[in-house]
């Protein structure tokens, strides 16, 4: 079964090719739900999170408040370091795990793995077979974060200093998505890679 890496900046349009793999019937591994998982109240993760951020990152029914999380790491190299140690090992021991079990389902030509942070992290490329790149421009990012978050011109600057380069992230590349196009051209390039990830090799 052939593992596919999928990866991207912030607001390049990575779920909408995933959900395009998806729609195929290509079981999707993500990350940043994982993430999501191992942060609820019942969670190891989350208790860690919490004794280093204390109160001011929780909301007040006692969850974690994933907003202020988010700006307070991207404007704090420490805080966003230590985050990823607490997360990090465990994210990367649940995808290996799902992919042991795929592997042992035998119902999939090729799983999809969505890994924002591959280019940040590239111990995540022993468990793939390829790496598809969602590419924009760092001018669309900017638009589409201004767009959909409403973050102001700072918040933007920090987040996307904090994320690997435009470049690094297509040196791992091995197929590219430009996701400038319209979505119906998002879904035939996403069709022909199918069908080249179905071919055995």
């Amino acid at each position: 079964m052939r593992v596919v890496g999928l990866t991207g900046g912030i607001a390049s349009g990575k779920t909408t090719v995933s959900d395009a793999f998806a729609a195929l019937g290509i079981p999707i591994i993500d990350t940043d739900r994982i993430a999501r998982e191992l942060t609820e109240p019942d969670q190891p993760a989350f208790h860690d999170i919490v004794r280093y951020f204390r109160a001011d990152s929780l909301n007040p029914d006692g969850t974690l408040d994933r907003a202020w999380l988010r700006r307070h790491i991207f404007s704090d190299d420490t805080a966003r370091h230590l985050l990823e140690v607490i997360l990090h090992p465990p994210i990367y021991a649940a995808v290996d795990q799902r992919l042991q079990a795929l592997r042992l389902q035998a119902q999939a030509p090729y799983v999809v793995v969505v890994i924002p942070l591959l280019a940040e992290h590239p111990e995540y490329l022993e468990l793939l077979d390829r790496v598809l790149v969602v590419d924009v421009p760092e001018a669309v990012q900017r638009e589409r974060l201004m767009a959909r978050d409403g973050s102001d011109a700072q918040q933007i600057e920090q987040i996307l200093a904090a994320q690997a380069s435009r470049t690094q992230r297509l040196s791992l590349a091995d197929d590219v998505i430009d996701n400038q196009t319209d979505p119906a051209a998002i879904t035939r390039r996403v069709a022909e890679l199918d069908q080249q990830y179905r071919q055995p090799g």
